[in-house]
């Protein structure tokens, strides 16, 4: 085979391979961003919980917080304060777009205080801080314009099958 003809096919697979390497991520990272902005993707369209179900979730917390404090069971009035308050933090993440929400302010002190009562396991300061807690809710609901929802204090629990008196 003459000399240029080898030449030539050296060159040719010399140019191809690097052609061909050029093109080839060197550490992936292209491939990596590719996958990262596919999740990211997904993530924004992911479900996110709407205002009402987390306002329903507390309603029923709300409700065993009374139940707990007032019967003077402090372990789980202070884990359903924890959960309203978790419920609270995740309408501010997830329902920020809501105008709702600029409202929540007006609900720390009352939840200040009923978490206060609980600390001190003082059942008078708890009803009284409770009943705080429920006309604040009412007041929130109405400046929000939602004064159709309004809440009260429970009469009857409600979860039948939920032992509220301490053990």
């Amino acid at each position: 085979m003459p000399t240029f003809i080898v030449m030539q096919k050296f060159f040719s697979n010399t140019i191809l391979f690097f052609l061909v390497a050029c093109n080839q991520p060197a550490d992936k990272s292209i491939v990596l961003q590719l996958q990262v902005d596919s999740l990211q993707h997904r993530m924004d369209n992911a479900y996110r919980p709407g205002l009402g179900e987390f306002m329903s979730s507390i309603q029923m917390h709300h409700a065993k917080l009374w139940f707990a404090g007032k019967n003077g069971n402090w372990e789980l009035a202070n884990f359903e304060m924890g959960e309203i308050q978790e419920s609270i933090e995740n309408i501010q993440k997830y329902n920020r777009d809501r105008p709702e929400i600029n409202s929540f302010p007006m609900i720390i002190p009352a939840l200040d205080s009923v978490k206060l009562a609980i600390t001190q396991k003082n059942t008078e300061s708890f009803k009284s801080s409770f009943i705080l807690l429920t006309n604040t809710c009412n007041n929130c609901h109405r400046v929000s314009k939602h004064a159709f929802n309004l809440i009260r204090i429970p009469n009857a629990p409600p979860a039948t099958n939920q032992v509220f008196e301490k053990q």
